[in-house]
């Protein structure tokens, strides 16, 4: 049996990686390892491994975490967990964590364990926002999506309005082999249906009246990327066939075009509707169902991932303040934003929040100061808490009241568009 130098074998390796010892010792790391941690090989063999990854004095299984650590040394299993580890600058990255039972020349266990970070360096941001948990419920969706994200499938991703369906597109956008192409989205609830073919393949000059010039769609745009279509039930049924077309050939024609183009483009879609649903009410095309779902993705609401309420609050307070300070909430606060069902998900916590810094006092949001719509102000982990529905029909109704029955002023509230809190109104009898 020839003898291996263990860190030439493990610098081979692509992935960080790093052997640990019983004692929680860090006894080799490879250099992809120490650059990730921003400490130099020397410098962290003999550190604990949980104050180099987690910033933590106490090993992650006594934090309420699943450890390779512990599933090695005290129940003999290798296993693969996920975890969210920090850099040097404390910035947090999603990480999936293959562990491996080693075994040393003396007969020591050692545990292996390989790192793969989840996220690219553009995929945690979109504009304003970025993607930010590290409950078990965020951490399975965010490896999900890694996951599906090196395929050239098409993606459907569903969710509750608000709960960040684009930034999951983003994110698989700049995890896949396109992330150097365009990202294009198209909200498809917001394209008037006489503009809607216009928009996505593009007009030539003359086309129709006012069309003074050549306009390229988003489709073509899109080429060599990733094409986005938000709300995706919302493209009207005599548009669906046209649709299907171009992705079975990937070929169109500009409105008012005689040349056939071709366009590579890797579709993600979303929709907070079950399109098998629509499919069944004939508002759907099964055809163009099948083109679209070639992978399904699901994506939690706020109100299974409660643990994750206090970091986003906090994220979204800080980017709410810009160059002011930023506030904070007290823990009455905070207690009751984790207890609120947050219908409209995120984007509802971030108007909230929005509403509050600007009557806060002395940089402190209390409990009077967040405006929660009582009524709703349920906990549905409890039995015999309210079906969701009914929950949304309630808070949807007390809004109506708190606005004055203004559409404009509750669908921005809700973090929706008015043509979808139309449909709302309509399925809860409230119009």
């Amino acid at each position: 049996m020839p003898q291996l130098e263990l860190q030439e074998l493990i610098d081979a390796n692509d992935q960080p990686f790093v052997v640990i010892d019983r004692e929680y010792r860090i006894v080799a790391a490879n250099r992809r390892y120490s650059a990730t941690y921003g400490v130099t090989t020397d410098a962290i063999v003999g550190q604990l491994c949980h104050v180099v990854s987690h910033h933590s004095p106490r090993p992650c299984h006594k934090n309420g975490e699943q450890c390779p650590h512990q599933a090695l040394f005290e129940h003999g299993e290798a296993v693969e967990v996920l975890h969210t580890h920090f850099h040097a600058d404390d910035q947090p990255e999603r990480t999936r964590i293959r562990g491996h039972a080693l075994r040393g020349t003396n007969g020591e266990r050692y545990l292996g364990e390989q790192l793969y970070p989840l996220e690219a360096d553009a995929g945690t941001d979109c504009d304003s926002m970025r993607m930010v948990g590290k409950s078990p419920a965020f951490l399975a969706c965010v490896d999900n999506l890694a996951r599906v994200a090196d395929c050239e499938a098409p993606i459907l991703l569903f969710g509750e309005s608000g709960v960040g369906k684009e930034l999951a597109a983003r994110f698989i956008h700049a995890r896949s082999p396109r992330a150097g192409g365009a990202f294009i989205v198209i909200n498809c609830a917001a394209v008037p249906e006489n503009l809607f073919e216009s928009e996505l393949f593009g007009h030539e000059r003359g086309a129709f009246s006012g069309s003074s010039g050549l306009k390229k769609g988003l489709f073509e745009l899109a080429d060599g990327g990733t094409l986005f279509l938000d709300e995706v039930a919302e493209i009207p049924l005599g548009l669906q066939a046209k649709l299907l077309r171009v992705l079975e050939s990937g070929e169109f024609r500009r409105v008012g075009g005689t040349h056939t183009l071709k366009a590579d483009v890797r579709l993600v879609s979303a929709t907070n509707r079950r399109l098998l649903d629509e499919v069944d009410e004939k508002r759907f095309r099964l055809d163009l169902y099948y083109r679209l779902a070639g992978i399904d993705v699901d994506l939690p609401p706020l109100r299974e991932r409660r643990d994750d309420i206090p970091g986003l609050a906090a994220f979204l307070l800080k980017r709410l303040a810009g160059a002011r300070r930023a506030c904070r909430l007290d823990s009455a606060a905070l207690a009751m934003l984790q207890a609120y069902d947050f219908p409209g998900n995120v984007r509802e916590l971030r108007n909230l929040l929005q509403r509050a810094v600007l009557t806060c006092r002395d940089g402190v949001i209390r409990a009077a100061d967040l405006h929660l719509p009582t009524a709703t102000a349920t906990t549905t982990a409890l039995p015999g808490a309210q079906p969701l529905a009914e929950v949304e029909r309630t808070h949807i109704r007390a809004l109506l009241d708190v606005h004055a029955g203004h559409r404009s002023r509750v669908a921005a509230a809700l973090g929706i568009t008015e043509r979808t809190l139309y449909r709302k109104l309509k399925r809860y009898g409230l119009s």
